[in-house]
């Protein structure tokens, strides 16, 4: 099992990154990441039992607990909850021409 879940961890594991600025620092690095308008890096509290239950979910799938938790969040933002996404799925099932 891969320790962590960055692709590029492999080939970079043993570079010296010690005295690394951070791209907030240099002014190029931090104009293209705000272009690029990826993710951005934060601290939150979350409840053990939410943390235990997302990495149980992305060790048996192999993904990315990180990733299923924004996912989570961006069907939350677009107001999906869990039994929308059930009875949409049951409709299509039981109504396959619509």
């Amino acid at each position: 099992m891969q320790t962590n879940s960055d692709d590029m961890y492999d080939k970079f594991k043993d570079y010296d990154f010690a005295d690394a600025k951070p791209v907030a620092k240099i002014p190029a690095l931090a104009k293209l990441q705000a272009e690029s308008g990826g993710k951005s890096r934060i601290t939150m509290r979350v409840d053990n039992t939410i943390l235990a239950a997302f990495k149980a979910r992305a060790a048996l799938t192999g993904g990315s607990y990180q990733n299923m938790m924004n996912e989570a969040l961006k069907q939350f933002l677009q107001g999906k909850a869990l039994e929308d996404i059930v009875r949409q799925t049951i409709q299509q099932e039981l109504n396959p021409s619509r």
